[in-house]
């Protein structure tokens, strides 16, 4: 398979010593104009952004009301469906505003019975399975983990997302209506995201990683490992087959509201049966693959043993871009920093949405500061400035980060803080498929914080 040429660089004017942190005290509107001009290339409309309320609002507030909004049982009866009752949760799990021991003992604390919640804490537990693969693989998600489980038969997948699909005129009803909602909100529910993955891959030939790149662009909960593990996952470089759907299955789970308006109803890419378009989208037999094995990674621990560092900077990240960090909690009366990371504009291209959300998570961190560059050489620049001896950031899978806090240890000691622990991942020998990790820790994650 041929990869996805990178994008070229986002285009930022902002100096690396100015401080953005102004900008979080503005209203949302203001807040996106000034986004917009600050980041010009990030995708979005700024004017119906700033005039919009957002569907999803970045910060703790709206975390927390959403958080008491989750119902376990309701969950696991209808999170099939686009109009089920699914948590929304995940745009501020994936920034560290809540985290997936604090969903877990919410859900806990709404049933009788552990078991009552086991559907909805096992989806949380796919979150922390992908951030192990990640932290296991490194870099390496961003390749095909396995070869393909199928042979398509489409020869050469395309590098690029085609024009068509980018601007929602593919003629297919349903199809069309997820690219609006996801350039438009920043989220799909996850059965929109699986069906719009499995067309692109295996009707359209686009390569998954084209489609996860896209997807991170936008996606106010976009993570590089939940997002390209699971694109993988649809492809079949990283599960036993291929993902695939039909239209039975698409009405099934949306009440019929795209089909039955649609121009191409009985004649689209995904009529018939699953055999049929077996048979249609891939060529016969199964090619032979070695049984996959990926063993976890060893915990990441700071790169000094000495913690009696008298003034640390907290360097918060994507994964705990927020007040509740576990670096933040641990040193309350330190300075704290975010670097919006000239690499990660570059590679993933935020969009306007994405950065409006990040912002709004980061204005309850009080007195953070805000700089734009390179992440090594900022961190190292603002402990000077501050006079601190050592720098604390939460555990995270990141391999960017964890390179960078690699080489800030060479001048500055480096303090990793764990996260609050989800499950008891001692037992965990092999990463290779999610129900050899979900056996071994399915007990431990049903079980409260603390019991």
């Amino acid at each position: 398979m041929s990869a996805a040429a990178d994008p070229p660089p986002i285009e930022v004017h902002a100096g690396e010593d100015v401080d953005l942190s102004p900008l979080l005290t503005l209203p949302r509107a203001e807040l996106i104009t000034r986004l917009a001009a600050i980041f010009p290339a990030a995708a979005g409309s700024a004017s119906r952004l700033a005039a919009e309320p957002p569907a999803l609002r970045g910060g703790r507030a709206a975390a927390v009301a959403r958080l008491a909004a989750v119902d376990p049982p309701a969950y696991a009866r209808s999170r099939n469906h686009v109009d089920g009752a699914v948590s929304r949760l995940s745009p501020w799990i994936r920034h560290g505003v809540l985290s997936l021991a604090e969903v877990r003992d919410a859900a806990l604390a709404r049933v009788l019975r552990p078991e009552d919640a086991e559907k909805f804490v096992s989806e949380l537990g796919w979150r922390d399975y992908w951030r192990r693969v990640q932290a296991a693989l490194g870099d390496g998600i961003f390749t095909d983990i396995e070869s393909p489980a199928r042979t398509a038969r489409r020869p050469q997948p395309l590098a690029a997302m085609p024009a068509d699909v980018l601007e929602a005129r593919t003629g297919m009803a349903c199809i069309d209506a997820f690219v609006r909602a996801l350039h438009d909100t920043g989220w799909l529910h996850n059965h929109e995201r699986m069906w719009l993955a499995s067309w692109l891959l295996h009707v359209r030939g686009v390569h998954w990683r084209a489609g996860a790149g896209w997807f991170l662009t936008h996606l106010l909960d976009g993570d590089p490992a939940s997002n390209h593990l699971s694109w993988q996952w649809v492809a079949g470089t990283f599960s036993a087959k291929p993902y695939l759907f039909n239209r039975e299955n698409l009405e099934t789970y949306t009440s019929g509201r795209h089909c039955r308006d649609c121009p191409l109803l009985g004649r689209c890419d995904v009529e018939g049966s699953y055999e049929a378009l077996d048979a249609r989208l891939f060529s016969p037999g199964t090619p032979p693959r070695p049984p996959l094995r990926i063993r976890p990674a060893a915990p990441w621990v700071s790169a000094t043993t000495t913690h009696d560092h008298r003034r640390p900077l907290v360097w918060l990240t994507l994964d705990s871009a927020a007040a509740t960090s576990p670096a933040a909690t641990a040193h309350p009366d330190a300075p704290r920093l975010f670097v919006i990371d000239r690499r990660w504009l570059a590679s993933e291209r935020p969009a306007l949405g994405r950065l409006a959300f990040l912002c709004e998570c980061l204005a309850d961190v009080q007195g953070v500061e805000i700089r734009v560059g390179d992440s090594a050489a900022i961190v190292a620049a603002r402990a000077a400035a501050h006079g601190c001896d050592a720098v604390a950031v939460a555990d995270t899978p990141c391999p960017h980060v964890r390179r960078a806090a690699a080489a800030l240890s060479a001048t500055l000691p480096v303090h990793v803080v764990a996260c609050p622990p989800f499950c008891d991942a001692s037992r965990v020998d092999d990463l290779g498929r999610f129900s050899r990790y979900w056996q071994r820790v399915s007990r431990s994650a049903l079980r409260p914080t603390g019991s």
